[in-house]
């Protein structure tokens, strides 16, 4: 990669100026993702302009946002003051446009959605589509990925996860409980006998979700309290779709949500095991790069999918 004088902290000769907003558009991306080049590959846009539009900023502003080495960009002490202000204007800036552009109570923009891939293809994919027919003037990314995924830096508007929050300077909202249950295939049942306890996990082969902290210690609440029973068997994977597959071909006895399992138990590939020994449900949320300042797309449709996520919501689609 090549730098330019500005990357190594010579500013170089000012040649006009770029549009105010625009300019704080490049600086919010140049931060988030540590790169000249990198904004402005997201931004369709040349290293230079994007050099340029720093430059830009720095020269009005009087002072040093950005420290440049070549191994990246960091803000300055002022450099993160000023991009805290840029994206709360970007932010407001953004609802207006959207205000202007929408009719009646439409929603406008694009909105960038992440999410896990089990989730995503098998319960948010149907609803986006939905919610993208009742707002026609709305653009949706959707990304779809297991690892954890840094919503600054990635330009995330909203992330649909699973599980407790950890503290942390996002905003979330709760939508929905995911709750999950024990199964196994009736050959296997047939072929090893069923458990009738937790106890009697470790007796059996069980087929491990990697994905889920603690995944090699199966957690039950019932009418004897918690009980955690530590389990192995022939497959983990860190992909509910395999953990399906294996369950229904025989292999084990396996834990898994009901937006997964559902399907295949109504078909009696799986049948549900010890019903009055529950896993824990997870609690599903919106989170959001910022508890302050939330965009209009993302409340909207945070509340939709909320309204969405009731009762019996794994049967939907």
């Amino acid at each position: 990669m090549s730098y330019s004088p500005l990357e190594y902290g010579h500013p170089g000769p000012y040649t006009g100026p770029m549009d105010v907003l625009q300019a704080m558009k490049v600086f919010i991306r140049v931060v988030e993702t540590g790169s000249f080049s990198r904004a402005a590959a997201e931004l369709g846009i040349t290293q230079p302009t994007a050099t340029k539009a720093v430059a830009e900023v720095e020269q009005r502003l009087g002072a040093r946002v950005l420290h440049r080495s070549t191994r990246g960009v960091t803000p300055t002490e002022v450099g993160s003051l000023y991009y805290e202000r840029c994206k709360a204007v970007a932010r407001s800036v953004e609802e207006a446009d959207a205000v202007a552009a929408q009719d009646g109570d439409g929603i406008a923009g694009t909105l960038r959605i992440s999410t896990s891939v089990a989730f995503g293809r098998r319960v948010l994919a149907p609803l986006v589509i939905r919610y993208m027919r009742e707002q026609p003037q709305l653009q949706v990314d959707l990304s779809l990925d297991d690892r954890y995924v840094n919503l600054i830096e990635q330009g995330v508007d909203v992330a649909i996860r699973m599980g407790r929050l950890a503290d942390s300077s996002l905003g979330a909202r709760y939508l929905a409980l995911n709750p999950w249950l024990l199964a196994a295939a009736p050959a296997y049942l047939a072929r090893c006998g069923r458990p009738a306890v937790p106890g009697d996990l470790a007796d059996h082969a069980c087929l491990v979700y990697s994905s889920v902290q603690g995944h090699d210690r199966w957690h039950f609440g019932g009418p004897d309290g918690q009980q955690t029973v530590a389990v192995r068997g022939p497959l983990r994977s860190n992909n509910l779709s395999t953990v399906l597959a294996a369950c229904r071909a025989g292999l084990g006895v396996a834990v898994l949500p009901l937006y997964v399992a559902h399907e295949s138990l109504a078909r009696g590939d799986i049948v549900q095991l010890m019903p009055q020994h529950t896993p824990p449900a997870q609690e599903i949320h919106a989170v959001f790069p910022s508890p302050r300042l939330v965009p209009r797309k993302v409340t909207h449709f945070s509340s939709w999918l909320g309204a969405r996520l009731e009762g019996a919501w794994w049967q939907q689609g």
